[in-house]
């Protein structure tokens, strides 16, 4: 299943949809809601009367966080039979062809947990301005550094986790909201000991709809893993 939080997604969230369901693999969505004045939850619902059975909408009372959304759609994923669970923006940014390549990363070859990187294979990053790729790119070496952990892409939001790796991991205790959440449950699974494997992606920058990226966020992340 293929988790989503949305808020304010409208320009992009029928479309993402419609996209994961034409993919040549069938995968469910959860769209876990939080809220949004714009009506998107709306435009889910009324697209659960195609998708009967495939496509679940999870509301919240308002904007909570990244990390929090996940955390609630891991939990309803856990409560059913799924087996992978994977993360994915509603802006395209992650290109849905690509669930495809983490599926088999953890299916066929065995990975617990894998994760599309920005920054495996150079910088693939598509209409970011220079500063916030640096700003990113070098976020994740510090992080490396920090923490010890080799993964090269460790704020990266395009992943997909085995069943075991959630179940295992005490997910009440996921202190982080924002970017720090994502470097949080890498180092988690990594510590548990679980094989994280990075599967190289292009990341193209949303082109409809508002950034959720702020200075809080990338504050929390940087000092977060102090």
């Amino acid at each position: 299943i293929v988790i989503i939080p949305t808020y304010n997604e409208k320009e992009n969230i029928e479309n993402i949809i419609r996209y994961v369901f034409n993919l040549s693999k069938s995968f469910h969505v959860l769209i876990v809601e939080d809220n949004s004045p714009d009506g998107t939850a709306q435009i889910v619902k009324s697209l659960m009367k195609e998708f009967p059975g495939q496509l679940f909408i999870e509301e919240r009372k308002g904007k909570l966080g990244l990390g929090t959304a996940y955390i609630h759609g891991f939990k309803w994923a856990l409560e059913r039979d799924y087996e992978f669970v994977f993360e994915m923006d509603a802006d395209f940014s992650h290109n849905p062809d690509d669930l495809l390549k983490l599926y088999h990363a953890c299916k066929v070859e065995g990975a617990d947990m894998s994760v599309g990187s920005r920054y495996i294979t150079g910088v693939n990053v598509v209409n970011w301005p220079m500063g916030r790729v640096l700003m990113s790119y070098y976020a994740s070496a510090y992080v490396r550094l920090v923490t010890g952990l080799s993964i090269r892409d460790t704020t990266a939001g395009f992943v997909c986790y085995s069943r075991k790796v959630l179940e295992t991991m005490d997910l009440d205790k996921i202190k982080f909201t924002g970017y720090a959440f994502q470097i949080e449950m890498k180092f988690s699974a990594v510590k548990l000991g679980f094989d994280v494997k990075e599967v190289p992606i292009i990341f193209t920058d949303r082109t409809l709809g508002e950034s959720k990226m702020n200075k809080s966020i990338f504050t929390e992340a940087i000092f977060g893993v102090m």
